[in-house]
């Protein structure tokens, strides 16, 4: 036996105006799960906790709740002390009870055809990646889209391509889901993180759906042009300015030994909108021994096209950009910009000749120099395509702690990602005040991030200013050099 302090969220809407923490300290067995610890809180301290629970063997998802701010089953997970446990991120009916029969009741139901269809295998295996859902509706509660849209949710978007994959099923559901919010999906992943059966409702559904709708003329016309602008450029965003590519030559060699050698990846809005950046950047792996080729016929990664589901030409894409890489017998590829590395890594062939790698990730393998610190508190906002997409987010706040004071804030979408920002501006624009908000909370002076489009959405959102994390070490190592040069 062990002797464990939980806190947890009460809340009874019938004699609470607001909700209110309440700290237990109860014993349970070595390995207990959290649903263990709430049964221990009421059956020996307090009858009048109410929380969820059924099967309590992962399959049933009644128990799922907030463990220090992240969805979980309570039936699967460790309890550990300290923990603060509270409602998910829906209406609360009491305590840790949350009412799930509004979403529940929005979720599509198989419609049959007037003739018997019998599945065949192909159409079974199709499905398969989507119908583990136990409706525990821990995506919904991480939605950045649900909190300021009337989206119905990742989870009946997951329906809606489970039933469009069904020949039994005779909805439209492709109309539907378009009716329901298919295109206010951030592509932020946090549905995919949190679901305790691992179904990647982004990639297998939402960009599945938006392809179809594609087919079928529901794409937005922001979203039109965009793709006739890459089909034609080979760039996503406009030019205007000289751009990267027309600054640098196509080998850039480091100050001093050569640590690694490695191909750049640039993408559209560091070579087209922000250069300046990708040229920080280069000052920075020059001063660290990175020895950096740069393919001056690479082009858009195909992001904006995967997100928006105009997949017609991706696969010429993709083989452009692998050859031009390719020939140059580069075996690593370098991106700065989270969609673009998140693209090359996950969405392009499992074997392309070569392996991709965050400047984040390739800083802090092979270590840098140490700039001076700077006089500025900051705050770090984890861009998406980064954290959830690459799994990448000790690196970037171990470069930033060399640099500043780090202060932290929640790990939320700003907006800026799945075509949004220029499909659904107000969308967008709602979820950059939300950001904005929590970062005045941190009494940052400073906001660093690691991709451009989180760079260019969360200036326009905020009145603190945004800088990409190569730039605030360029800056430090600047200092650093000022300061060297008074002493000498």
């Amino acid at each position: 036996m062990k002797e464990l302090t939980v806190t947890v969220q009460r809340f009874d809407p019938d004699k609470d105006k607001e909700p209110r923490s309440q700290t237990y300290t109860v014993k349970v067995n070595d390995g207990a799960r959290v649903l263990n610890v709430l049964h221990a809180i009421h059956d020996t301290i307090d009858p009048t906790l109410s929380y969820r629970y059924s099967c309590a063997s992962g399959q049933c998802g009644s128990c799922a709740v907030l463990v220090n701010g992240e969805p979980v089953l309570a039936c699967m997970e460790e309890a550990k002390d300290n923990s603060t446990i509270a409602p998910l991120n829906l209406p609360v009916k009491k305590d840790l009870v949350t009412d799930l029969v509004p979403r529940l009741a929005t979720m599509a139901h198989l419609v049959p055809k007037g003739t018997p269809v019998v599945p065949t295998k192909e159409d079974i295996d199709a499905i398969k990646p989507l119908r583990d859902c136990i409706e525990c509706l821990a995506c919904v509660s991480v939605c950045p889209a649900v909190d300021v849209t009337q989206f119905l949710g990742p989870t009946a978007m997951r329906q809606e391509m489970r039933l469009a994959l069904d020949p039994r099923d005779s909805g439209d559901r492709i109309a539907d889901a378009v009716r329901d919010g298919l295109f206010t999906c951030t592509s932020c992943q946090a549905c995919w993180k949190v679901c305790p059966k691992d179904i990647e409702i982004p990639g297998k559904a939402i960009e599945k759906l938006r392809s179809q709708a594609n087919k079928r003329g529901f794409t937005f016309p922001r979203h039109l042009e965009v793709a006739a602008m890459v089909k034609e450029t080979g760039r996503s965003v406009t030019r205007e300015k000289p751009t990267f590519l027309e600054q640098v030559g196509e080998v850039i060699e480091p100050y001093g030994p050569v640590k690694a050698t490695v191909g750049f990846f640039v993408g559209c809005m560091y070579n087209n909108r922000l250069p300046q950046t990708a040229l920080d950047a280069m000052e920075v792996l020059k001063r660290n021994g990175i020895r950096i080729i740069i393919p001056h016929d690479q082009i858009c990664c195909g992001s904006p096209l995967i997100r928006t589901g105009q997949i017609s030409f991706l696969d010429e894409i993709k083989q452009k950009n692998i050859d031009v890489f390719q020939s140059r017998g580069i075996d690593t590829v370098l991106t700065m910009c989270a969609g673009c590395g998140t693209t090359l890594k996950n969405d392009y062939p499992k074997d392309k000749p070569f392996t991709v790698i965050d400047i984040n990730e390739l800083l802090t393998k092979y270590g840098i120099e140490p700039p001076a610190k700077l006089p500025v508190k900051v705050t770090y906002h984890d861009p998406c395509h980064l954290l959830r997409g690459q799994g990448v987010r000790e690196q970037p706040r171990q470069l930033i702690r060399q640099v500043a004071d780090l202060v932290e804030m929640p790990s939320i979408c700003c907006g800026s990602g799945g075509g949004v920002k220029s499909g659904l501006p107000e969308e967008a624009a709602a979820l950059g005040k939300r950001r904005d908000a929590e970062i005045k909370k941190t009494g940052a002076e400073l906001v660093i991030t690691s991709c451009p489009f989180c760079e260019f959405h969360i200036a326009a959102s905020t009145d603190k200013p945004v800088r990409n994390i190569t730039t605030v070490l360029l800056e430090g190592y600047r200092e650093k050099d000022t300061k060297s040069a008074l002493k000498h």
